[in-house]
């Protein structure tokens, strides 16, 4: 069985996740123009995800929402420093410091057969690794001048095929590609 590695993320158009101390204001400030029930596709992903891994950075923002936003979602925290996890969550969350190819390789020992990827750094972790088969960035149509990139250095190109691209009536754009293997 092979595991596939997703990233399903919004950008500034100038390629932010976030201001340089990690605020997504913006981004809140962008989906307040967005209809009521539309999501861009995120509830249809998430539907064929079965683990998410997200990086200790997003994850301590997450944390900060009102209310926590994976239900009983398997989530597994990737973090290389002691993180204490909050009672309150579901027993559903759970913390690793393994590398992505390691991780992802137990996974799929497990049978998981989607993950979904999130947060700069981790995102960045897995891409170098070779592990992400698709990506969908949904661009918001602000430019932010700095902050944290989602895209760092490369040791190497990574050839990406545009599966799809859509653009909404206020003013989003989203985009899928597919890493190609060389």
């Amino acid at each position: 069985m092979t595991l596939t590695a997703s990233v399903f993320i919004a950008t500034s158009l100038d390629g932010y996740i976030s201001r340089a101390d990690g605020a997504i204001d913006w981004l809140e400030a962008a989906n307040a123009v967005v209809p009521p029930g539309e999501d861009c596709g995120y509830a249809a992903f998430m539907d064929t995800v079965d683990v998410l891994v997200m990086g200790r950075n997003t994850f301590e923002l997450v944390l900060g929402f009102p209310e926590w936003p994976y239900g009983d979602k398997r989530l597994i925290v990737l973090t290389s420093r002691p993180l204490a996890l909050p009672a309150t969550l579901p027993s559903t969350v759970s913390v690793s410091n393994e590398t992505p190819a390691a991780l992802t390789a137990r996974l799929a020992g497990e049978g998981v057969r989607r993950i979904y990827v999130d947060g700069g750094i981790t995102i960045q972790r897995f891409l170098a690794a070779g592990l992400i088969a698709d990506l969908t960035v949904t661009t918001i149509p602000v430019l932010l001048g700095s902050g944290r990139r989602l895209f760092g250095a490369l040791d190497a190109d990574v050839a990406l095929e545009l599966v799809a691209s859509r653009a909404y009536p206020f003013g989003f754009v989203q985009s899928t590609y597919r890493v190609r293997r060389a």
